[in-house]
């Protein structure tokens, strides 16, 4: 069994055929699926699409990327959401600085927000921070006793180091099976193997294969085999154990 901690399986371009790529990755082993969201505006097709096939998991949030569609009420939106759907996460949310002309003050109202009320309720984060991984750190520190995820990771060793001992976990998916992605080869050798969760963020991030095209959560399987080459143990190793680790952080059930 496998476990996509992040795939954006409500993206439009999904639409056409999004139940042929569920059933793609049924047969590829996957049995959970984690749908982040980028804005309110998005949330309700987000949950259709979870309700349409078991084992797709909702999470409400507000992305860093997607400023210009959020509101200040839209923190109080999500939270209503959180209260009558009950997600498994809070976000996709964080800081991004490395797209040009996004209001740092802004993100960051919005970020610290989603922060609190996950952890008024008890729920993991999903984080996003590109080229923002120390301040990231720096902010989840503020909040004891918080979990969750920082997706998509780009930081060092070390800042992994720091992120396990605040209780977050790190995502990686295709970047990982390229050749010039040193740092995070050197990441996934030392690190524990119950920090890692496997993600494709598809549609976005193809692995090395599949440069230029539409990803899809089927290919998990190749972040899966990477991760066991890196670490010189079997691919259902990696599987188990990162399995684990989702269904533990999501509070899933197993299927």
């Amino acid at each position: 069994m496998l476990v996509d901690s992040h795939c954006h399986l409500d993206a439009p371009e999904f639409d056409p055929d999004r139940d042929a790529v569920v059933e793609r990755a049924r047969q590829a082993g996957i049995a959970h699926q984690v749908i982040p969201a980028t804005h309110a505006q998005a949330w309700p097709k987000l949950r259709e699409v979870c309700a349409a096939a078991a084992g797709l998991h909702a999470t409400y949030g507000l992305h860093p990327t997607f400023l210009a569609h959020h509101r200040p009420e839209h923190l109080d939106a999500l939270a209503e959401w959180v209260e009558r759907e009950r997600p498994v996460a809070i976000g996709e949310c964080g800081l991004d600085h490395f797209v040009e002309g996004l209001d740092a003050d802004a993100q960051l109202h919005y970020f610290e927000g989603q922060l609190r009320l996950a952890h008024a309720h008890d729920l993991p984060v999903i984080v996003h921070a590109r080229r923002a991984v120390e301040e990231t750190i720096g902010l989840l520190r503020r909040f004891d006793g918080l979990r969750g995820v920082v997706h998509s990771f780009s930081g060092s060793p070390e800042q992994a180091a720091q992120l396990w001992k605040i209780g977050f976990l790190i995502g990686l998916g295709g970047p990982l099976t390229y050749d010039r992605a040193k740092r995070l080869h050197r990441v996934v050798a030392d690190m524990p193997l119950e920090q890692l969760l496997l993600e494709t963020d598809a549609p976005d991030q193809p692995d090395a294969d599949h440069r230029g095209q539409r990803n899809e959560p089927a290919r998990l399987t190749r972040i899966r085999d990477v991760v066991a080459q890196l670490r010189g143990i079997t691919p259902d190793e990696v599987a188990a154990q990162t399995s684990r680790n989702a269904l533990a952080l999501f509070r899933i059930e197993a299927a």
